[in-house]
């Protein structure tokens, strides 16, 4: 396996129900995630065939599906439940994923608050 091989998905824009506030978990807010996928792409390489790798558009439908259909207080909670899901695929050997709340209720100017979390496949 090449541990550097990844495929890189960027910026998924989805709105969800997540934070520690009350009202956090009443209205929706935008978040964003990236996600770093880790595993061996030297058949997907060789072939040029979908079958081979994983598909970004599923990876980005699993993540859209958690964020909406889920609600966590912490990001870093909402960051493991789509690492666990990812990592579900046994051809994925390592992810790094990245949860941004795009509007924190946060009384300062700033873009965005977030969490990254890298994950290792237990097989």
């Amino acid at each position: 396996m090449n541990a550097e091989d990844r495929i890189e998905v960027r910026r998924i824009q989805v709105d969800g129900h997540h934070g520690a506030l009350a009202g956090e978990q009443e209205s929706a807010q935008p978040f964003e995630v990236d996600l770093d996928i880790y595993l061996d792409l030297r058949a997907a390489q060789a072939s040029d065939d979908l079958l081979t790798t994983v598909d970004y558009g599923s990876l980005t439908l699993a993540v859209v599906a958690i964020v909406t259909n889920t609600r966590f207080a912490l990001l870093e909670a909402l960051a493991g439940a789509i690492a666990d899901d990812l990592l579900g695929d046994e051809r994925i050997d390592r992810v790094a994923v990245t949860v941004r709340k795009m509007s924190p209720p946060i009384p300062a100017v700033l873009d965005s608050t977030g969490v990254r979390i890298v994950r290792s496949s237990p097989r």
